[in-house]
């Protein structure tokens, strides 16, 4: 894969993964696989995906916070204050 075309690739994955119909914006290597077949013709494997990615991207593996939509951080600072320490006391 040529210099443009990889460029070509960067610029389409910058765009995000909804911007490519998918329903999540988070990238794998089967959803780059596919962009980069949709945007060059050329059909990668996930070894030669992941190549790309590192290498001639420099783009590094991400994972995504796993978090409840419901976390209080100020409820989880009071928590932490008032009592974590009475507990770690004990009776």
């Amino acid at each position: 894969m040529g210099d443009a075309q990889v460029e070509e690739v960067r610029a389409a994955l910058e765009r995000g993964a909804q911007a490519h119909g998918f329903e999540a914006d988070l990238w794998t290597l089967e959803r780059v696989g596919v962009v980069v077949e949709r945007v060059t013709g050329v059909s990668l494997s996930r070894a030669s995906v992941w190549r790309l990615l590192t290498g001639r991207l420099g783009w590094s593996l991400q994972r995504p916070e796993r978090r409840a939509v419901e976390r209080d951080e100020s409820e989880i600072a009071r928590w932490i204050a008032h009592e974590w320490p009475r507990i770690k006391k004990g009776p």
